[in-house]
């Protein structure tokens, strides 16, 4: 590439950032560090009125978990700053104008009372899309309508009025799309967009065309739902005379639910999470569960995201960030829409716990167990757990909730296991090993181990009939790792007294 690239993840801090925004700003990242490029962050907030409190902090804070960096942006700054649109209102009125000195925009005086009248009319005639264009533009009050003495009137008293784009009624729009080809529009299907709002402020479409040349973005890569507005920010590069320099597009396809049924939304039933970190909605005062909180790695979220619409075209799934930059590219994603499968990135998830060192695991496992009241064991018995459960958990939480024995004693046994295991035969053989392990001087699963084995060859009785009813007695359940080595972790004491536990219930007459 001839250009330094320099891409740019926008959002509006309307909310938190739901997983597609995140899967935006990867691709973004991805693309940037492949090529040496720079990746900013601009926060897109010319719309006041749907500004939350705290979702520009929530959105770098995500971020950051992840491992996305920037080289520019509101929070880092840099030579184009700022970064913050509603920071940057003086800038946009003069390009605005500079359109109305070319005739490729106009004043607009329209009440909203006005615009409604309009849209009434236009339904009652029958029209499928009532919206203010290049027929309807005519019979309105703006600068095109009214005298020019008229229109320097209003504005010198201080009239509300918008500036709009004035759409040609016959042409047809082309553009290049990095995904999808050629895009094609008829310039009838757009209508005269407001660019310049009543109090100032730029919309959307301004703002966007005018901060990415000025920040000399090179490639704009976003969701498909920004694909309708493309033509209409050609337009403006045109008019505004920035063709030469107007960015490469890039229209990421949808993410799906897993039915396939329709764009995956904030609150998903299932329990699938939408959202990176944990947020609280102050407009609904909904909760919503983040990845972060529920125990995910951000390395397995990331890999997972990454294949939401990309693939490597090869059978490898796992991926370093440092191999996805190498392997990332825009010509391997997809038009089609992604299938969400909360399943996949619990696997993900899995196999980054399992390859993560212990003591990098050490401060999420006990924070988990902290938020469960679970206190007074030491890092080093901690650590002894993640590394006895790391090949059977699938999320941070599971260090505990598959786990609990290691940390606190139980009444309650598995039922299908207990009504297997608990017979007088196994009894007996506990009765008659109790002894042997009270006695052993070496507390550890190798001795432990050769105990039992020692017992089940000179009595004859296979070690697959009495070792999960030891594995009952000491965890109360049915599965884990090696119960040896349990029983080495929780110590001779505790072992000893779960098993005369189980064997004084077990013996017990019942009714």
């Amino acid at each position: 590439m001839n250009k330094k690239v320099r891409v740019r993840f926008a959002p509006s801090p309307t909310g938190g950032l739901h997983i597609g925004g995140v899967r935006t700003a990867l691709y973004n990242y991805l693309f940037a560090k492949k090529y040496g490029g720079d990746f900013i962050l601009r926060i897109e907030d010319t719309d006041q009125t749907r500004f939350v409190e705290g979702a520009e902090e929530y959105i770098i804070e995500s971020l950051a978990w992840l491992g996305i960096t920037f080289d520019e942006g509101t929070h880092v700054g840099g030579p184009h700053a700022p970064y913050r649109q509603s920071e940057r209102k003086n800038i946009y009125r003069q390009y605005a104008e500079s359109l109305i000195e070319k005739g490729y925009a106009y004043y607009a005086f329209d009440t909203p009372e006005e615009l409604e009248q309009m849209r009434e009319r236009l339904k009652a005639a029958k029209v499928a899309s009532p919206q203010y264009n290049s027929i309807t533009r005519n019979s309105m009050k703006n600068s095109l309508t009214l005298p020019a003495d008229e229109v320097k009137a209003r504005i010198a008293n201080g009239e509300p009025y918008v500036i709009r784009l004035k759409v040609p009624r016959k042409e047809e729009i082309r553009l290049y799309d990095e995904i999808r080809g050629w895009v094609v529009v008829q310039s009838h299907q757009i209508d005269d967009k407001v660019l310049l709002k009543s109090d100032g402020m730029p919309t959307y479409h301004l703002a966007n065309v005018v901060d990415d040349y000025l920040m000399k973005i090179t490639h704009v890569i976003r969701g498909e739902e920004w694909l309708p507005s493309a033509p209409l920010h050609v337009l403006l590069y045109r008019y505004l005379d920035w063709e030469e320099v107007m960015p490469k597009f890039a229209h990421l396809p949808l993410i799906l639910r897993p039915d396939g049924n329709g764009k995956l939304k904030k609150r998903e039933s299932g329990g699938i999470l939408t959202f990176p970190l944990s947020w609280h909605d102050p407009i609904t005062n909904e909760d919503y569960l983040g990845y972060r909180e529920a125990g995910f790695l951000p390395e397995a979220v990331i890999n997972f995201l990454a294949f939401l619409g990309w693939n490597p075209g090869t059978d490898q799934e796992i991926f370093s960030i440092q191999d996805l930059i190498q392997s990332f590219s825009l010509e391997r994603i997809g038009k089609s829409g992604a299938r969400f499968d909360a399943e996949k990135v619990k696997w993900f998830n899995s196999v980054y716990i399992r390859s993560t060192d212990t003591q990098k695991l050490l401060p999420l496992v006990k924070n988990a167990l902290s938020q469960r009241n679970v206190t007074g064991f030491s890092d080093e018995y901690i650590s002894r757990v993640i590394d006895l459960m790391k090949d059977r958990v699938v999320t941070i939480p599971d260090f505990y909730g598959l786990a609990t024995y290691f940390y606190q004693e139980f009444d309650q046994y598995d039922e299908a296991m207990k009504q297997k295991q608990a017979n007088a035969e196994n009894i007996q053989h506990w009765q008659a090993l109790l002894p042997q392990l009270k006695n052993l001087n070496i507390w550890d699963a190798t001795t432990i181990d050769r105990i039992i084995h020692d017992y089940a060859e000179i009595n004859k009785v296979k070690i697959g009939k009495i070792l999960p009813t030891l594995r009952l007695m000491i965890t109360g359940v049915s599965f884990g790792p090696s119960v040896p080595e349990i029983m080495a972790l929780i110590g001779k004491e505790k072992s000893i007294q779960r098993i005369e536990k189980a064997l004084l219930l077990w013996t017990q007459p019942t009714g």
